[in-house]
């Protein structure tokens, strides 16, 4: 993707770029009091800004901590190609953390063929996390993704198990953030969380960043299920009375293919895109993720768990 850059809508630049001192703010601190960082990079539109972020934090070194992506092996092959495009070919470290490998070394359950890997995950999380030593990890959540990341403090504490209790967060007055642990406790940081999804669109558009092709309207064969678009795969395929049909789609968020959704669209440019977010009215977790969808506190049962 390029981007004119007299084009961007300057408008809005301070406020984005306010946003951004406060990341990289963030991702220094850490980096300052923690020991051992990791970044949780997925290939998604919040984890490449993410990722930006972090490299603008310590130009011109590099990156002092690895990227670690959680793999369920359930990816969409241009999400894939364009991770390892962006991690390895910038230089930076890559750790693959295989849910795959998780089901085969008895460590997580086979939820079988085509079922969401998504809550074995949490597993394969957790057992990098330990083998790294990591006491930090960097996530790309924002607060207006979804109710249970709003509760989230942007230094978020998990006790030696690594599950989260929202009662037991530590308060952030004033931005100021406590990050001292105990051995064997950890971190997960959300640089992101004032962020919107417009926000991360607008900065996306500004500092002219590379997405996957996925994000961008392109025809797709999809079917319907639970009001949900799901894209045909060797995961994925219709059932009794779905039909499969070819459309223009896109993707507003990256995840695994058999429970992510995409949305009807013809927004084949970033000022597209744009303009449909200004205009949607559910999240993108919201509208396309079949995962949150399960129960009212799908998400905070799998982050009480260990989920990012």
């Amino acid at each position: 993707m390029t981007t004119d850059t007299s084009t961007v809508d300057t408008t809005h630049v301070d406020e984005l770029r306010l946003l951004e001192a406060e990341s990289v703010h963030i991702i220094r601190e850490v980096v300052a009091e923690l020991q051992r960082p990791v970044l949780l990079f997925s290939a998604g539109k919040d984890s490449i800004v993410l990722l930006r972020l972090a490299e603008k934090a310590f130009r011109p070194s590099p990156l002092p901590f690895p990227v670690l992506h959680v793999d369920t092996g359930h990816n969409f092959d241009e999400v894939i190609e364009f991770r390892d495009r962006r991690v390895t070919g910038e230089g930076h470290k890559l750790i693959v953390a295989s849910v795959q490998e998780s089901i085969d070394t008895g460590r997580v359950a086979d939820p079988g063929e085509g079922a969401s890997r998504n809550r074995q995950q949490t597993r394969t999380l957790l057992d990098a996390l330990e083998a790294g030593d990591f006491d930090a990890a960097f996530g790309g959540a924002r607060r207006d993704e979804e109710r249970a990341r709003a509760k989230e403090r942007i230094l978020s504490f998990r006790d030696e198990f690594g599950q989260w209790d929202p009662r037991a967060q530590r308060p952030e007055p004033w931005s100021l953030y406590n990050g001292r642990i105990k051995k064997g406790e950890q971190v997960r940081v959300f640089p992101l969380s004032n962020w919107t999804e417009l926000d991360i669109w607008r900065y996306i558009e500004l500092e002219d960043l590379e997405l996957p092709s996925i994000y961008f309207a392109h025809e797709r064969e999809v079917f319907e299920r639970d009001g949900i678009l799901l894209a045909v795969s060797e995961y994925t395929q219709p059932q009794g009375d779905e039909s499969s049909a070819l459309e223009w789609v896109r993707y507003r968020t990256v995840g695994d293919l058999t429970i992510t959704g995409a949305v009807r669209s013809r927004a084949t440019g970033i000022d597209g895109v744009i303009a449909e977010i200004s205009a949607a009215t559910v999240s993108e977790r919201g509208e396309t993720r079949a995962d949150d969808r399960t129960s009212a506190a799908a998400m905070e049962d799998r982050k009480r768990e260990g989920y990012f």
